[in-house]
């Protein structure tokens, strides 16, 4: 890999990094405030709202200039949306700001691997950029869990900078500080990513015409036979991670008696299943291979309902684990041949546009609906075997739907069309 693909992956695990630490300091401090539970799965509401409100002008805007600004003005973004939680504005709100950073970051983030490495190798940069994503998970849940433990963040409070009022008296403050400098770190990093030299496309005069150009390159990718599958394959993935992060934390504080800090590590325990499973993709499954991994997104809902049957934290781990390692081993082939194809048919911001649009669409239907039942008095165990059949359904569905386009023998021309053969 050539010297530059190691500075985005740097500059994308701090950003992320921050992303899943603040996450747990917004949980925290909504439960501070004895706000009520349902508000709790809202947080990826409202994160994810920009990513479908804005999908048809962040491609655009991030396909118009370089894509290390891009993510530099992004990542500014992020740092002012954790400013306003420092200063007491609601989590909601201010977690909505930084989603706003991170829907601006995405096709960028994305987008320049297309641009920067040949095809050959985007499978294994998604292995990586994947796998690496999934440490800063890991390691961001770990550290918000830990900077919201009361004995570490009084510590870190009691600690004098010589000369220096830091003027932090409170967990809260000293956390977002903290999450913020990573922010900051991340920044520093994209001012050194390396420009691609890709032409830049203009952005469009007006709000019609770049609605327009993203409906255009929306119904391109969903029209693809192969695009079709990939897009619907990780926007399933995207709804049903993002939900399981809340299941779980409910799920261990039921079953195994764990509160938000203990709680909050077994969301780094699908995170490390994820990474061995994206590691796993990245060394066994090839760009035309990638296809063949779709029962293993069955599988993964099947594992699901298991969580019902565990009650220790020795049984608890290896589920988890084997749970985020079928999800890492079937989405990271998915998502390279997802942006192998887009960036053929309209390139790189756009189509990273289109696949966050449909992502975090899944997200906010599949979140906003585990808060209406848990608002409705269902118990999570319910929820849980309810969701875990629900992802084994639909994806049994997209298997069959690729089985009845290899019948229609129009697959093999596309990937071999997108190969340049």
């Amino acid at each position: 890999m050539p010297f530059g693909f190691y500075i985005i992956m740097a500059a994308q695990f701090f950003s992320a990094l921050a992303d899943n630490a603040l996450l747990v300091v917004a949980i925290f401090v909504l439960k501070d405030a004895h706000a009520p539970g349902w508000q709790i799965p809202l947080l990826k509401l409202f994160f994810t709202i920009s990513y479908v409100v804005l999908a048809a002008f962040v491609g655009a805007f991030a396909d118009s200039m370089a894509k290390r600004r891009v993510m530099l003005i992004s990542n500014t973004i992020k740092v002012v949306g954790c400013a306003m939680m420092f200063h007491a504005v609601h989590p909601l709100a201010a977690y909505a700001v930084v989603g706003l950073g991170a829907a601006a970051y995405s096709p960028a983030k994305y987008g320049i691997l297309t641009e920067y490495l040949p095809h050959r190798l985007l499978v294994v940069a998604n292995g990586w950029i994947e796998g690496l994503t999934v440490g800063a998970i890991i390691l961001g849940v770990l550290m918000g869990g830990l900077l919201i433990d009361p004995n570490l963040s009084e510590r870190l409070l009691a600690l004098d900078l010589p000369l220096i009022d830091t003027g932090l008296d409170t967990t809260v403050e000293i956390s977002l500080a903290i999450v913020g400098g990573l922010y900051v770190l991340a920044a520093l990093f994209n001012l050194f990513i390396p420009d691609t030299g890709v032409k830049l496309k203009p952005l469009h005069g007006s709000a019609s015409a770049l609605l327009a150009d993203f409906t255009h390159s929306y119904k391109a990718l969903w029209r693809d036979k192969l695009g079709q599958i990939s897009l619907a394959v990780t926007t399933l993935f995207w709804g049903a991670g993002a939900t399981l992060q809340f299941i779980v934390i409910d799920w261990a504080d039921r079953a195994l008696g764990m509160g938000l800090s203990q709680a909050s590590k077994l969301q780094g325990v699908v995170a490390v299943g994820i990474a061995i499973g994206a590691i796993m993709a990245a060394r066994r499954i090839t760009l035309k291979g990638s296809v063949r991994v779709i029962p293993l997104g069955i599988a993964m809902g099947l594992l699901v309902p298991l969580m019902i049957l565990v009650t220790s934290l020795w049984t608890a781990v290896p589920v988890l684990i084997l749970i985020g390692a079928c999800a890492g081993f079937f989405v990271v082939p998915m998502n390279a041949l997802l942006q192998h194809r887009g960036h053929l048919l309209m390139g790189a911001g756009h189509s990273i546009a289109v696949q966050n649009f449909n992502e975090n669409l899944s997200i906010l239907v599949m979140t906003g609906l585990y808060a209406a039942l848990l608002a409705g008095g269902l118990s999570v165990y319910t929820v849980m075997v309810v969701f875990g059949l629900f992802v084994a359904a639909t994806m049994f569905m997209v298997g069959k739907w690729h089985q009845a386009n290899q019948r229609r023998r129009d697959d093999v021309a596309l990937l071999d069309d997108g190969f340049g053969h």
